[in-house]
């Protein structure tokens, strides 16, 4: 019963997170993207963590000492009566943990669950960037082999063109030798991005086999980015807040501090106390007592404190250049989606100019009053500018999803509470 309900909870949030979350055309669906992630072995390695610092937290929690047993025995002979006796005695004992450190050992349990859920997220939000990042290169050279096809029908028609010109004394046979030229050319870069395409879906099948390529590249016009001041500032503010490492290193310095703290504490040893059973003469003497005993601090104690302490300093200074390294990404990521769309949106003009100018061109070829060498560079223009157009418009599309990535608003795994059933503990710790 109990997994029936587990099962129609999982199915409701499943369906509602569906509908709160669109899918969009050029992505691949989120219901792949989630069972792809939560089978990459990166984010598998960071459950396995979590669940190695949950288990690390309890023996904290329970502390390093154990209750011991001690037994002897031993034969007595007492010569003024030519007599023997067997003699035993039986002790248990257990070390003491003082409460200070007891206290520390919870604090620095809670801390190492942290910095592993944090892990976590670091390891979701890093694959879903090297998804994001492979999807994209697989349309790039999807689209590069899109238009490779388009301008090769072009060209295959032009040839047939004017090796009619040609035969029906029109033009000079040149025409013709130029246009198989440009065709053979524009069949070798066909070749060659059908070669980088595969190469490209090679690596992403390796990666992340559970989302299947589609048959063409999806893309979809890119959106701008609010360049004013204020909303850049707004975007690097949930970027910060949202990230992953800068978090990953804050609980680490937690820990160390907290570890630090530890080790100081371990400067004063913990008492050790055992009660003990013994029978003498055969049992002619019963014996009970309790024993105290507390090790001496040394040199040692006091160096693995200092250590400590250092290793929770330099715990601070990483974290310190995170953070740096965290608002100039942010800054970064931020000035790249806005400068791609523009770029786009520059680039996608001159191709429709240059698109333009060849198919003027082409129509006073076709007419007798322009030569094919003229029609052949306008036609080479219009390519490269259509490819140039085509790859900023992918690179903005790209950004501007990094972007809402690293903002937590594409893929919130935060509130994908059914991801994979070992990740869920993993993301609804705090």
């Amino acid at each position: 019963m109990k997994t029936f309900v587990n099962t129609v909870v999982a199915s409701a949030v499943l369906l509602l997170t569906n509908l709160l979350h669109a899918e969009t055309a050029d992505l691949p669906p989120t219901a792949e993207v989630i069972a792809a992630l939560a089978a990459h072995p990166q984010v598998r390695a960071a459950i396995a963590g979590w669940h190695a610092g949950k288990a690390q937290e309890s023996g904290l929690v329970a502390g390093p000492h154990e209750f011991a047993v001690r037994f002897s025995a031993q034969s007595r002979r007492d010569r003024s009566v030519d007599q023997r006796y067997r003699e035993h005695e039986l002790g248990i004992e257990r070390t003491l943990r003082l409460p200070r450190k007891a206290s520390l050992d919870a604090d620095l349990g809670k801390a190492q669950v942290s910095v592993s859920h944090h892990a976590v997220g670091e390891a979701l939000h890093a694959t879903s960037r090297e998804l994001l990042a492979r999807w994209f290169a697989w349309q790039r050279e999807a689209a590069a082999v899109t238009e490779w096809l388009s301008q090769v029908a072009i060209l295959r028609e032009l040839h047939t063109a004017a090796v009619k010109k040609v035969g029906a004394g029109e033009t000079a046979r040149l025409e013709a030798m130029l246009s198989e030229a440009q065709l053979k050319q524009a069949e070798a870069q066909l070749a060659q991005a059908q070669m980088r395409r595969e190469r490209v879906a090679i690596e992403w099948r390796a990666q992340f086999p559970a989302i299947t390529l589609p048959a063409q590249p999806l893309l979809g016009p890119p959106q701008a980015i609010d360049a004013a001041p204020e909303a850049q500032t707004e975007w690097q503010r949930r970027i910060l807040a949202e990230n992953h490492e800068l978090a990953l290193a804050r609980s680490e310095t937690e820990r160390a501090r907290l570890a630090a703290a530890r080790a100081d504490a371990e400067r004063w040893p913990d008492p050790t106390v055992g009660l003990t059973f013994g029978s003498e003469r055969d049992g002619q003497e019963r014996l009970i007592g309790v024993h105290l005993s507390i090790p001496l601090a040394g040199k040692a104690r006091d160096a693995t404190s200092r250590s400590a302490s250092a290793e929770a300093d330099a715990a601070a200074a990483r974290e310190a250049l995170v953070l740096a390294r965290a608002e100039a990404e942010a800054r970064q990521t931020i000035a790249t989606a806005v400068a791609h769309y523009e770029q786009w949106r520059r680039l996608d003009d001159v191709a429709r100019r240059m698109e333009e100018n060849a198919r003027l061109v082409e129509k006073a070829w076709r007419l007798g009053e322009g030569q094919y060498s003229d029609l052949q560079l306008a036609r080479r223009q219009a390519s490269e500018a259509r490819l140039a157009a085509i790859q900023a418009q992918i690179d903005a599309i790209e950004a501007r999803y990094r972007l809402l990535l690293d903002a937590h608003e594409l893929w919130d795994f935060a509130s994908e509470s059914v991801l994979a059933t070992d990740l869920k503990p993993a993301l609804s710790q705090p």
